[in-house]
Parts: structure tokens; C-alpha cells; sequence
């Protein structure tokens, strides 16, 4: 174990804006419990995909299990692992065939150590023995009172015999006592199972200071190392993560490195009011960071971040809006075409237009989008055989959009297919 991770619950009534706050603030994974929603096992589905959209973080889900098709519309939704509470050996079956086909890492079994009958060492050793000879769990979750006698020296004791992850459920956010609780057991990951949202970037320097391992920033270099200007400072280029769009341009004193370091959070000096400036502090515009690297000769900053709002002050996205010259050339970035034309199709699909071709698919329904994809593949293959490239680049434009309306009749989007090729890759 590296690390211990900080693994707050999300809840389904603000599912999406939790885990797009727990994202910014530093937490490493997200814990969903099913069963709960009012539209029952869909509604489950449908927000734990949402979740994986909104956020960068690893989801892992605690459902009822009975059948392999349980665990694998759990995974396919996006879980990153499924918490499963094994009934009397009765769903063992259904673990067994998740674990072969999706890995056994992927599924964790779930004991509540308070209605343990035998709390026993040896009642203990059998739990872990059954997960580790079927090699169906590729750990384990301890829920149940922490303070209650023998639950740390329990969780302590399979970890060792199981020799893999085991993650603790703990009902509070009170700093101290997650420390303690880390420190008894050095589990991989605490998980938060209370709807009071905490700062994890926050709770994670409590742990630092008590030399517990926790996964916050740390510089690899020292500020001193940085070449800096005759005021004693370094600019700082400010860039979206994920689009690439250079935001802004600001700088940083050794304290503001430091607090950005510290906090997760862009802070720079600012030369006309001389002093710190967390960038949202006033507009809730902040900057989190994703990543920061510097220039080879170690004078220039860029940090990659997760934009909140609008960067500039005149509430432009970014602060490089005005033109001064420019010459005609081709921008087009092949993923934003991809983007684009989803979301023209997706707006079709939520505010119809009369007249409109992509309606006119919604409204056939899902059987005469299918319809229209299989003509469009079977167009491509035709136009392969044409020695004429134009022919085969006009079908596969068509194929794709059928495709992408196929995507938006069943929920799907660009993140998520880029996200299983990345992960295939």
C-alpha cells in the first residue's frame, strides 16, 4: 500500500454535484450504495454513469448481489469495484464468474463486523481463507462501529492474511478520529459513509502532519530551484486540463507555490494589491489542480487545471479572447468536432426541432437508428472496394453520425468511449 485513500460516499439526490466537489477538494475514490433510489436498480444504474461523466474519480458501488448480470451492468455503468455482501454462500456463484471474467480486483466482499456472531481470530481466518481459495475478492470491506472492541485489531488481522486491500467504512468526518483509525489499522482506504461533506485536501494534511501516508501534492523541486524574476517571483501559465485552452497568466511567490501545494487550489501573488490571491476566492472561480510542470529553463510555470467558471475577470473563459493578427488556417481539433456534432444531436434530442432529420430518428425509435447503422456499415464496405477514397470518406461520415445518435438514444458519450479505449490502450 502506497497510500491510505480518503473515500468520501456520494448520495443519489446530489449525486453529480458531490462527486464534482469531492473531484476539486482531493478525494482519491467515490463510494456508492444502491438500493436507496426511489427508481430502483435503472435509476441506480443511470447515477453511477452520471457520476463517471462528472468526475475524474474511481467509483466503487455496494449493491445487492444475486446473479453475474448484477455485477456486470455495474461495472459496465463504470464502477471501479463492486462491494459485495456474500448471503450464506448463495451468490458466491455469481461472484465467482464476475471475478474471472472482469478480474478479481475488481470485486471486494463486505463484512459488517457488529453482526458478526463469532468475532473470533479463527472465525476471522475463515472469512479470509474463503476469499482468498476461491480468489473471487480482491479484498475486503470492514463496516460496523469503529470504536467497538476488536474492530481495528480485526480489520489489522485480515489485511495480513489476506495480503490485499482492505478498506474501512466509518460513519464520521471527524479528522481525528479517521486518524486514529488509520493509524490502528493502516487501512488502503477509508470510506466516509455520511452525507456531512469535508475538504479531503484538507483532512489529508491533518494525516501528513501526524506521518500518516495520504496521496497529496508534493513538489518535486524546490521553489529555490526556480530561476525567478528580479521580483523575486516565477509567471505561472494556466491551462484547461482537458481542452487545452491557455486560460491565464499570473505569478507566484514562494508562499503561493507553496499554499497551491498545499491546498489543491491555484494561488498567486498579486503585484497590484501585494499580497496572496487564491484564484475564486472572491468569484468562486477557482482553479484545481490537475498538474503543474516547469519550462527546461526552470523560469516559467504551466499548471493544468480544473476550471471553474470563467478564468478572466471580464467573465471570458479565458483571459486570451482579444485578437491582434491572424492567418487563415485549419483548427479544427478532431475530438471537438466529435463533441460538437454530439451535442447538436443531443440538443435535437432534448429540445426538438420540427423538420429536423435527427428528430426524425428519435422519433422512429431505437429500432430504426440500428436500421440506419447497419445500412451505413454496410455502405462503408461497399465504398472500400472503390478506389475512390472520397466515396469511403463520405459513408464513414455518415456512419458516424448514425452512430453518435445511436449514442444519444442510449445515454452514452465521448467520455466514456474515449475513457475504454484509453483503458484499452
Amino acid at each position: 500500500m502506497d497510500y491510505i485513500k480518503l473515500i468520501p460516499r456520494i448520495f443519489a439526490e446530489d449525486a453529480e454535484e458531490a462527486a464534482v466537489y469531492y473531484d476539486h477538494c482531493g478525494a482519491d475514490e467515490l463510494f456508492y450504495k444502491t438500493g436507496l433510489s426511489e427508481g430502483g436498480q435503472d435509476e441506480d444504474i443511470r447515477i453511477i454513469k452520471r457520476i463517471c461523466r462528472t468526475c475524474d474519480l474511481p467509483v466503487n458501488v455496494l449493491a445487492p448481489v444475486s446473479r453475474f448480470e448484477d455485477i456486470k451492468k455495474l461495472i459496465y455503468a463504470g464502477a471501479r469495484r463492486v462491494f459485495v455482501e456474500v448471503d450464506s454462500g448463495e451468490n458466491l456463484e455469481a461472484v465467482k464468474e464476475a471475478a474471472g471474467r472482469f478480474g478479481p480486483e475488481r470485486i471486494c466482499r463486505c463484512i459488517d463486523f457488529d453482526r458478526l456472531e463469532d468475532r473470533s481470530r479463527e472465525a476471522l481466518l475463515t472469512l479470509a481463507e474463503e476469499a482468498a481459495d476461491h480468489q473471487n475478492f480482491g479484498g475486503i470491506v470492514l463496516s460496523g462501529d469503529p470504536a467497538a472492541q476488536d474492530y481495528c485489531s480485526a480489520a489489522d488481522y485480515l489485511k495480513v492474511q489476506l495480503e490485499s486491500p482492505v478498506f474501512l467504512i466509518c460513519g464520521s468526518v471527524d479528522q481525528d478520529v479517521a486518524a486514529d483509525l488509520s493509524r490502528s489499522t493502516m487501512p488502503d482506504g477509508i470510506i466516509f459513509d455520511t452525507p456531512r461533506r469535508f475538504d479531503a485536501m484538507e483532512m489529508k494534511q491533518h494525516f501528513r502532519k501526524l506521518s500518516l501516508p495520504v496521496n497529496s501534492f508534493e513538489s518535486s523541486m524546490d521553489f529555490k530551484s526556480f530561476k525567478l524574476n528580479s521580483d523575486g517571483m516565477i509567471p505561472c501559465i494556466t491551462q484547461d486540463y482537458r481542452t487545452g485552452q491557455v486560460l491565464m497568466l499570473a505569478y507566484m511567490t514562494k508562499e503561493s507555490f507553496e499554499k497551491t501545494v498545499e491546498t489543491g487550489k491555484m494561488t498567486y501573488y498579486s503585484r497590484s494589491r501585494r499580497e496572496l490571491w487564491t484564484k475564486g476566492d472572491t468569484s468562486g472561480h477557482y482553479q484545481y489542480v490537475k498538474s503543474m510542470t516547469i519550462d527546461c529553463d526552470k523560469d516559467t510555470i504551466l499548471a493544468k487545471v480544473a476550471q471553474v467558471g470563467a478564468a478572466c475577470h471580464t467573465g471570458n473563459r479565458s483571459c486570451f479572447f482579444t485578437p491582434i493578427l491572424e492567418k487563415e488556417y485549419n483548427a479544427h481539433n478532431p475530438l471537438e468536432v466529435f463533441e460538437q456534432v454530439f451535442a447538436t444531436i443531443q440538443d435535437r434530442k432534448d429540445h426538438p426541432k420540427e423538420g429536423s432529420y435527427t428528430n426524425y430518428l428519435f422519433e422512429k425509435g431505437i429500432d430504426k437508428i440500428l436500421k440506419k447503422c447497419g445500412e451505413e456499415a454496410t455502405e462503408i464496405v461497399i465504398a472500400a472496394k472503390n478506389p475512390d477514397s472520397d466515396e469511403l470518406k463520405y459513408e464513414i461520415c455518415d456512419f458516424l453520425y448514425h452512430m453518435m445518435v445511436l449514442m444519444a438514444e442510449r445515454g452514452l458519450t465521448w467520455k466514456e468511449i474515449t475513457d475504454e479505449l484509453a483503458e484499452r490502450h
